[in-house]
Formats: C-alpha cells, sequence, structure tokens
C-alpha cells in the first residue's frame, strides 16, 4: 500500500509525521515536567504545612503542661514554707514538721498516675510515694543530674516504670527549698494532660493555612472527630453516613504519609479529587493533615495544553503549501530519468539528460550521463569475461579431476575433515587398509577409530594444525574396522579458503606396520648384542683383570720385602688394576643389567640408582612398590633403558643435583615416572632428540604411552604408563 502512494503524498506524510512525534514529545516532557514540579512544590508546601501544625500543637500542649506542673509545685512550695514557718516559731520539730507535709504531698494525684516527689543535693530521695526508694541515691538517672544542676524548672524525659514494655514521655517541674535541701518535683505523663490542651489557642492559626482558593488544614482525634475543619469542625466522619470515611481509616492505618482522593464538602456540589499530606500525634493520638484540590493546582496545565494544540494546527497548515512545492521539484526530474531508463532498456545507449539545476536533481543526470557511459563500456567488457570464466572453469574442472585421481591412486590413507572434523572425503587406501567405507564416514566424526590411550596425542596434533603448523610423519596408533591396532605415521596440515578462513585439514596415515616390526627386530638384535657384550666382559675380561690385579699385588709385596724402591709403582699399578676392574663391572652391568634377569626390575632400578650417585655425585634416590613385578624381561629391559637415558638426560644436559625413580600402580597401569629438578632439556634436544626418540620407540614397542614435561622452573617429569596384563603381575 505504501509503495503506490506518490511522493508528494510521502513527503506530507513524513512531514507530518515527524512534526506530530516531535510536537507530542515535546508537549508530553513539558506537560509532565510541569506537572512533576508543580506536584513537587505542592507536596513540599502540605508537607511543610503538616510540619507546622505539628509544631504548634506540640508547643501549645508543653505550654499547657507546663503551666500546670509549675502552679502545682508552687502551691506545695507554700505548703513546706508554712510548716517550717510553725517549725521556726517553735511550734513544731524539724521532723514533725516534714511528717506533717509528707501525707499532704503524696495524697495529691498528677493527672491519672502522676506524684510529687523530693530529692536533695546529692540526690538522694528524700519524698517518694515508694517506700523501698526513700533515701536510696538515683543520682545514676540523667534526668536526676539535671535535677541536682538546676534545681528549679521544667524536664522532659522519658520513663518506663517496673512492669511497663516501653518508656513514656514524661515531664516535671521542680522548685527548691533550701532550708530542708529539698527539691519539688511534680511529674507526671505528657500523655495524660490532654484535658490541659486548648484547641481554641491554635485553631485560628491552623484554619489561616490555606492552600489555593478552598485547600484547607485539619485536625482529627482518634476517634474520628473533626476537631479543626473548616466545614465539618466536630462532626465525627467515621460516624458520618454521608461523608467518606473509608480515607480516613486508611490515615489513621499509615499514620504518616500522603493519600489522593475524591472529596465532596456539604456546600458542594460534586466531590473534587485532593492530594493530603498528613501526619499523626502520638500523644493524643491525632491526624494533623493539609490539602488542595487538583484541579486548582493544575490549572496552568490546562492553558498549557491548549497553546500546545493551536500551535500544532498553525504548523500543520503551513506545512502543506511547501512539502507539496518540494516534492514537485524532485517528482519532475524523476519522471526524465525514468524515461531516459525506458530507452536504455531498449539498447539505446546515445541518451543523455540535460541538468535543469545545480542541486542533488542536477547531478543525478550528471551521475546518469556518466553511468550510461559505464554501461556501454561494460557491455563490451562484459562478453570478453564470459569466455575468459569459461576457460578458467574449464581448466578447474581438469585441475580438480587430476588431483582426484592422484588422491584416489595414492598407497596411503588420506582423510580430508572440515573445521568440526567431520568427513568430507577419503581415498581408496583409507578402506583398504582400516575398513570402513566412504558412505558410512561421510559427515561423521572418527573419533571411534582412536584409541583412548591415544586421544591426548591426538588433541596436541590438532591444536598444532591449527596454529597453522604442518605435522611430519608424527607415530601414533589406530584402529581399524575390526578393532585391531594399526601402527601408522601422520602428515598433515590445514587449508583456506578464498576469505583466507580456515576451511579444513588433510590428514595422510602412513602404515608403518611392517616398518615398526623391522625396526623391533633391529633394536632386538641390538640389545642381544649389547648382552653378550656385557656378558663377555662380565665372564672373560673381568676374571682376567682380576687375575692381573692378584698377581700385582703379589708382585708389590714381593718388592716391598726386598725394600725395593719401586713399590710405590708397583703399588700405583695394583690401584689402576682395580679400578680398571670396577669400571669394567659398570660396563658391563650397563650393558647386561645381571639384577635385571636375577632380581627383577625395581633391584635393577634401585642399581642405577646407587651407581649415579657414585659416578656423578648427584642424589639420585628410588621409590618403588614391592608388590609390582614385571613379568616379561623384554618389556622389564626396555623399561629399564628408558629409565637410564632419562637419568643420563637428567645429568649430562638438564644439571640436575636430585632425580627421583617411581615405579607405581596407578588405575590398572604400571607408571614409570622420572623426575629431576634440574633446568629443563634444550628445545632442540625436545623437540629432536636422539635420546627422546629412542625412549618413544621403546615405550611404543611395549605398548605404552609416553609423556614428557620439561621447563626450566620445575625441572623435567618422564612419564611411562603401562598396561598390567600381559606383561606385569602382582607380587605375592
Amino acid at each position: 500500500m505504501f509503495k503506490k502512494i506518490r511522493i508528494r503524498h510521502k513527503l506530507l506524510f513524513g512531514y507530518s509525521l515527524v512534526l506530530i512525534l516531535s510536537i507530542s514529545m515535546g508537549s508530553a516532557f513539558i506537560y509532565f515536567f510541569v506537572r512533576n514540579q508543580l506536584t513537587v512544590s505542592l507536596e513540599n508546601e502540605l508537607n511543610n504545612t503538616t510540619r507546622s501544625i505539628q509544631n504548634l500543637v506540640r508547643t501549645s500542649v508543653s505550654v499547657s503542661i507546663k503551666n500546670h506542673l509549675r502552679a502545682v509545685a508552687e502551691k506545695n512550695i507554700d505548703i513546706i514554707r508554712h510548716y517550717y514557718d510553725l517549725q521556726q516559731k517553735g511550734n513544731l520539730s524539724e521532723s514533725q514538721a516534714k511528717e506533717t507535709v509528707t501525707p499532704l504531698l503524696l495524697a495529691q494525684k498528677i493527672g491519672d498516675s502522676g506524684y510529687i516527689y523530693c530529692l536533695d543535693s546529692a540526690g538522694n530521695v528524700t519524698l517518694h510515694p515508694r517506700q523501698e526508694l526513700l533515701s536510696a541515691n538515683v543520682a545514676d538517672f540523667a534526668f536526676v543530674r539535671t535535677q541536682m544542676a538546676r534545681k528549679k524548672g521544667y524536664v522532659e524525659y522519658d520513663w518506663k516504670n517496673p512492669g511497663e514494655s516501653d518508656a513514656r514521655p514524661k515531664a516535671l517541674y521542680m522548685l527548691y527549698f533550701e532550708p530542708w535541701d529539698w527539691i519539688v518535683s511534680v511529674s507526671s505523663y505528657r500523655s495524660e494532660f490532654m484535658s490541659l490542651v486548648n484547641v481554641e489557642d491554635f485553631e485560628k492559626s491552623v484554619l489561616e493555612m490555606r492552600f489555593g482558593e478552598t485547600g484547607y488544614s485539619f485536625v482529627i482525634d482518634g476517634n474520628g472527630k473533626a476537631i479543626i475543619h473548616p466545614k465539618i469542625q466536630g462532626v465525627n466522619i467515621l460516624e458520618s453516613d454521608d461523608l467518606p470515611n473509608q480515607y480516613l481509616v486508611q490515615m489513621q492505618h499509615e499514620k504518616s504519609g500522603k493519600i489522593s482522593y475524591p472529596w465532596k464538602n456539604p456546600d458542594e456540589s460534586k466531590a473534587r479529587y485532593k492530594l493530603v499530606m498528613f501526619d499523626h500525634i502520638p500523644e493524643f493520638d491525632w491526624i494533623v493533615g493539609a490539602c488542595s484540590y487538583l484541579d486548582e493546582f493544575y490549572a496552568p496545565l490546562r492553558t498549557i495544553r491548549s497553546m500546545i494544540l493551536a500551535t500544532a494546527v498553525l504548523t500543520f497548515l503551513l506545512l502543506l503549501p511547501i512539502s507539496f512545492k518540494i516534492s514537485s521539484s524532485i517528482t519532475r526530474p524523476l519522471k526524465n530519468l525514468i524515461h531516459h531508463f525506458n530507452l536504455m532498456m531498449t539498447g539505446d545507449f546515445s541518451s543523455r539528460m540535460v541538468p535543469a539545476s545545480e542541486d542533488e536533481m542536477g547531478q543525478l543526470a550528471l551521475y546518469y550521463n556518466r553511468f550510461a557511459d559505464r554501461i556501454e563500456a561494460y557491455r563490451n567488457d562484459l562478453e570478453k569475461q564470459m569466455d575468459q570464466r569459461r576457460q578458467v572453469e574449464e581448466a578447474l574442472k581438469e585441475s580438480e579431476a587430476r588431483y582426484r585421481s592422484v588422491m584416489e591412486a595414492a598407497p596411503d590413507p588420506i582423510v580430508v575433515y572440515d573445521m568440526q572434523g567431520l568427513v568430507t572425503y577419503f581415498n581408496p587406501a583409507f578402506t583398504k587398509i582400516f575398513g570402513w567405507p566412504l558412505e558410512s564416514c561421510l559427515g561423521h566424526k572418527m573419533d571411534h577409530f582412536v584409541p583412548e590411550e591415544n586421544w591426548e596425542e591426538t588433541h596436541r596434533m590438532i591444536a598444532t594444525m591449527i596454529a597453522g603448523e604442518t605435522l611430519s610423519s608424527v607415530p601414533t596408533r589406530r584402529y581399524n574396522k575390526s578393532g585391531r591396532i594399526v601402527d601408522v605415521s601422520i602428515s598433515g596440515a590445514t587449508f583456506r579458503n578464498r576469505r583466507g578462513e580456515l576451511e579444513g585439514s588433510v590428514i595422510i596415515l602412513r602404515d608403518v606396520t611392517l616398518s615398526q616390526q623391522l625396526q623391533q627386530q633391529v633394536m632386538d638384535i641390538g640389545d642381544q648384542v649389547r648382552r653378550r657384550i656385557g656378558q663377555d666382559l662380565h665372564d672373560d675380561l673381568c676374571p682376567h683383570l682380576i687375575g692381573i690385579h692378584g698377581l700385582n699385588t703379589v708382585l708389590a709385596e714381593n718388592l716391598r720385602e726386598c725394600a725395593s724402591p719401586d713399590v710405590p709403582l708397583a703399588q700405583k699399578v695394583v690401584d689402576l688394576m682395580e679400578s680398571a676392574t670396577e669400571k669394567a663391572r659398570t660396563l658391563s652391568r650397563g650393558l647386561c643389567p645381571v639384577h635385571l634377569v636375577a632380581h627383577g626390575l625395581n633391584a635393577a632400578l634401585e642399581d642405577v640408582a646407587r651407581q649415579t650417585e657414585a659416578v656423578f655425585a648427584t642424589d639420585c634416590r628410588f621409590k618403588g612398590d614391592d608388590q609390582v613385578v614385571v613379568a616379561d624381561n623384554t618389556v622389564a629391559t626396555h623399561l629399564y633403558y628408558i629409565a637410564q637415558e632419562a637419568i643420563q638426560n637428567a645429568v649430562k644436559h638438564a644439571e640436575a643435583d636430585r632425580i627421583e625413580i617411581h615405579l607405581l600402580r596407578e588405575d590398572g597401569r604400571i607408571h614409570l615416572k622420572v623426575v629431576d629438578n634440574g633446568k629443563g632439556l634444550p628445545k632442540e634436544m625436545k623437540s629432536g632428540g636422539i635420546g627422546l626418540q629412542i625412549m618413544q620407540y621403546r615405550a611404543k614397542i611395549i605398548q605404552a604411552t609416553f609423556r614428557i614435561d620439561s621447563n626450566s622452573e620445575t625441572g623435567t617429569a618422564i612419564d611411562v604408563f603401562l598396561k598390567t596384563a600381559p606383561f606385569v603381575s602382582e607380587g605375592l
């Protein structure tokens, strides 16, 4: 519907909408701002008036109470002075005079529960209705200390009698009778002096507090009676059927606050809303309030509303001719532009527009002319580009077919993943080696062909490729479809799309099972040759060296008996032969660990620790579990050489001065751990050291997991995790 409307009507509608919204928003802001300011001003004025009424009532009450108590105190001072004069004339002794005065003072009631008592200047009670307080010192109370200091005047304080839960406001007036050192105090609770309050003292002042034309102030007691009111004074609102009393009930319940409600006075024809600010005087249970009718107070808002409406109508009338004039200056050039576009659609690119002005419409004509020039040039270029695109697409199809042929013919399995790890392609070699057909794996992850113990290194390989690095012949293992473990060497890299974003990865998995078997056979042969050389050193060379050492010892003794000067030289030969014998033994144990065969892996590792301490002066300790027995000698030999190589790296490269060897059982696995406190292995050694590669290969031969953690702060930790079956048995 809106699309079919003419531009001039759209402009008129748009300008009108903007005008209406602007005036509405501005008017709403002004209206509510002024209303809020008026409300705040009214509430402040009413609130201040309510406080003034409270202060006026309290002041009047305080004056009445003070005058009454003062009159009683002065009367009793006159009584005391009368008996004191009799004492002075000798008619009574001082004790008789006091005894006569006491019942006269105690017999007087001040209000309902007030009484008269006397104190001396030290705070001791000399007269009181309660006999147990006589002669007691009550100077600990703050109001008593005030009496002791002033001895005359009016005092207000809070007091809680025994058995009462809360303190109540109390007042006293005191006069001092110096001959007897009596502070005569007349006290009573302030709430018991209601009868002393004369409303006429402040009624006129309250009624003079008015707001607007008909707003007023009022005072209502706890029974609902209007004590002060300009219209219904003396009427009980709660008992009247003609007056709404629910609002007074609400004020009595809330005690203090504000309320707005409709109210109709007896001399008015209809109810009007008014705002009331009220508060409570708890001593008299009075509600004091000040109110103003909202229609009087918000009268300026009606004037503002009328002015805003008149302004909006006048502005709209001025907007009509202006919007039609502007729309005409836009639509006429647009129609001309449409005509030239229609000519262009028929194939005529020679027509051009003549700019009729220098504004935006004139610039639009110039832009159309440039556009027509470029369209004609683009049409010629487009045919050439389409021919080139067809050639590129044909070449791309040939290239894709060529690369697919290479991947299909490759002897190694090749897998292509997207960035979510889902298979998008793998070649026939993958199906041949691992057994899964491409159709069953497309769009799925291949997590099921990764052994659980190889996930950690798999995650590291994934992180390496995402970081932009390539994998090159990383040895690992994978399951085939039948569940058999296949040893593979993984190479791979990520590839990106035309925007440079990572799109996926290409992984090559080379089956190295046969080469692993050949390498294992080579390593086994090397271990056999090493053991044979060690046995030859132990069984042939060592006895030979021991024999030579014995002969040299005899020769040295003979020379010593002959007192030959060559004795030191002969003794040196004996020492050298002893050292050579020990070195041959050490070399034979390293090549063929006799303890490993005779006493097991624990004893062999403990012997390595002792040799390391002796040769390198390094603190090396073995902590093993005697319940762990490695039954397979081949497995034990590989673990032994892994530990030996780790110790050599710690001493020579990490420069450690403390090494620990652990052999434990954890979660159904054997855990060999070699830890040192050195400076960590060099970076080039961690990435491609021969020793580390041999340790990793030995761990792979015995189907163990190898892990190394090395840094300059905590040293190096080498961990080998071996499944207990079938190589390891529990000790008895």
